[in-house]
């Protein structure tokens, strides 16, 4: 059988078209984070700036090198283009060359393997932002998974589809539902924090802030899912035109009920209520992390699942502790999940299938 006809190209060339065509793809994975989100179209309107809506030329728009010319800001208001713009690209960029190089001369292996580094990227980005990580990565990973494993069997280490095939579903499952066992766990046990209130002591919720006699709690530190809610029991509820008696209260980030009433949070500047009890939501991950885990087993395996587990919660510990110890707040600690599910499955793709070896050598060593 003859060679593929890539083989007769230098490293070199094809190492190029990987970056280049990465850095392009980035350019479009911007919009998706920026747009996926607010549920708007990802091809209209085109790309433009969102300070002046001055549509930008395909000259204006290319991966990099445009933001380099126009030295970050819009070329017809002069307002700045963040940074993360080129960041982004030039990270795709430089995942797909990766990819190509860990993978080569295997092209078809490299290019599914740039299509899962691209929706790693994509949500790593959108669950900084808004701490969610769409259905479209999540469900679509999971159905993209295992059309893959049939399309590319050596995925998983073999040439039979059939193998192929159940183990991607088997991965699937193991880390769709491996991860959701941790969330209905840290539900149980981490779902909610019980703070007891001193009698006499009152809670005022600001626009801002839930403040306490001796601290505040900002909201940014409470609410990051638009499912968190605030529930407490009061004696006393004082709005700056009514008071309400003897009355259950939830606060969500939309939303304000008290007793049978509703009101936008937005609308009630300031709240002083009495009560010996408040129930502050906590979570331990969201449900857009158990069906991530459920792509990255599909395109992986459950081995690939067992090893983003571990790493995942290895990264976020350390992360997460520096980030406390630099900034001295509880507020660091808030960080979403996602990015750390797919910082260790990277780290799988690029080798973490030898780590795992070596572990099991480790942890069985064979008899002489």
């Amino acid at each position: 059988m003859p060679d593929a006809f890539w083989l007769y190209f230098p490293d070199y060339f094809f190492a190029a078209v990987y970056f280049i065509f990465g850095a392009m793809i980035g350019s479009f994975l911007n919009v998706c984070i920026h747009r996926m989100p607010l549920e708007q179209s990802l091809s209209h309107p085109p790309s433009h700036c969102p300070h002046c809506d001055y549509s930008i030329p395909w000259y204006l728009n290319i991966p990099i090198l445009a933001w380099i010319k126009l030295q970050g800001r819009c070329a017809n208001c002069q307002a700045p283009i963040s940074l993360r713009y080129p960041a982004i690209e030039l990270l795709t960029g430089l995942a797909f060359l990766a990819c190509w190089l860990a993978f080569r001369p295997d092209a078809l292996m490299a290019a599914i393997l740039c299509l899962v580094m691209a929706g790693f990227i994509t949500a790593t980005f959108i669950d900084i932002d808004h701490q969610i990580i769409p259905d479209e990565i999540t469900l679509g990973g999971m159905v993209a998974g295992v059309a893959c494993s049939l399309i590319a069997p050596q995925l998983h280490g073999t040439e039979s589809r059939l193998d192929a095939l159940l183990t991607s579903l088997i991965g699937l499952g193991v880390g769709f539902g491996a991860v959701w066992a941790i969330v209905l766990l840290g539900k149980l046990f981490l779902g909610k924090q019980v703070f007891d209130v001193e009698e006499g002591e009152q809670l005022v919720f600001t626009d801002e802030a839930l403040i306490f006699s001796d601290g505040e709690m900002p909201y940014e530190d409470i609410f990051y899912r638009k499912s968190d809610t605030i529930r407490f029991h009061a004696s006393r509820v004082e709005l700056i035109d009514r008071c309400y008696i003897d009355t259950d209260v939830s606060l969500t980030m939309d939303k304000l009920t008290i007793g049978n009433a509703s009101f936008d949070p937005e609308a009630v500047s300031q709240m002083v209520v009495d009560t010996r009890e408040i129930t502050i939501p906590r979570e331990a991950m969201g449900f857009g992390d158990v069906k991530f885990m459920g792509a990255i087993g599909a395109f992986l395996g459950w081995q690939a699942t067992v090893f983003t587990l571990a790493s995942s919660a290895l990264f976020g510990s350390v992360i997460g502790v520096g980030a406390m110890f630099i900034k001295k707040d509880s507020a660091a600690a808030r960080l979403p999940y996602g990015p750390f599910i797919a910082l260790g499955a990277t780290v799988w793709i690029f080798g973490g299938d030898r780590l795992w070896d070596a572990w099991l050598k480790l942890a069985m060593p064979v008899s002489p």
